[in-house]
């Protein structure tokens, strides 16, 4: 019987069980022939091996079919706990991508609130260079005015009107920023005579006097003749003999007006504010 099984394909279970079965057959034929009377006790001893075996084999089976049970149930799990994860991966990119989008939408808002500062500032400083309150540096004129020569208590002086004439007229001209002996005028700023001398911004100067100008050095000075404050000036200047020089310089210097000046002690909002007779800062 052995010589007819083809081994390639006979399953290696029923390959041992085949084999066995012959080696028994082969044994009790030999044991049949030297003793017949043996013959019933073999074929029972063969059938409890050939049941053993069977057992064993079926033992083998299940145990088989339970591993593999086992080994599907733990690759579902695997599968199962690779997908979750797998889950979870991609609900951590979506929070990325969102945080991503959330950073460049914040720094295109940063650059925008940095560009309106940096305008802000920007305007504050013009403004603070045009109202007198943020020290300014530019080309323009430099003038000085004086007392006559010899001229007593009694005499005509430069009075706190003639000063104002004279700025007046500037302003009407063009001029961007005025100081009077490093006055800085601003829109708080007065000019008055307490007693003999004068004073601008509450503090008293004295002759000579030294006006800064910042402006157009090609029209202020021809502008400043067509003024009328400027005509009005100019005409005292040669009633009372006040010498008076305008000279262009090319880097001036003022300072900022006094924090002093910068309180308000009252203020109204004009709808169409003009400036009366156009010789106003």
């Amino acid at each position: 019987m052995s010589d007819t099984i083809d081994r390639t394909r006979t399953p290696l279970l029923t390959l041992i069980t085949l084999e066995a079965l012959d080696r028994d057959y082969q044994a009790a034929a030999s044991r049949r022939g030297v003793d017949t009377r043996e013959g019933a006790g073999s074929r029972v001893a063969v059938v409890l091996v050939m049941a053993a075996f069977a057992m064993l084999v079926t033992v083998a089976a299940v145990q088989t079919s339970q591993n593999a049970d086992v080994d599907d149930a733990s690759r579902a799990s695997l599968i199962s706990r690779i997908e979750s994860r797998r889950a979870v991966v991609g609900d951590l990119q979506a929070d990325i991508a969102d945080q991503r989008a959330a950073n460049t939408a914040a720094e295109a808002t940063l650059r925008s609130l940095g560009s309106r500062y940096g305008d802000t500032q920007a305007d504050a400083t013009a403004i603070g260079a045009l109202t007198g309150f943020e020290p300014v540096t530019g080309d323009g004129i430099r003038a000085t005015l004086d007392n006559p020569p010899n001229a007593g208590e009694d005499d005509a002086v430069v009075r706190d009107t003639d000063l104002a004439l004279l700025a007046n007229g500037f302003w009407a001209a063009g001029a961007e920023a005025i100081s009077i002996n490093g006055q800085r005028l601003s829109p708080m700023s007065g000019i008055r005579n307490s007693g003999e001398p004068v004073e601008v911004n509450g503090i008293g100067i004295a002759p000579p006097y030294t006006i800064l100008v910042v402006g157009n050095q090609r029209t202020l000075s021809a502008n400043f003749i067509d003024t009328s404050s400027g005509l009005q000036f100019l005409a005292l200047k040669d009633q009372y003999g006040f010498p008076y020089r305008a000279d262009n310089e090319d880097d001036l210097h003022l300072p900022a007006a006094p924090a002093s000046t910068r309180q308000l002690r009252s203020a109204t909002v004009l709808s169409n504010p003009k400036i009366e007779g156009g010789e106003a800062p």
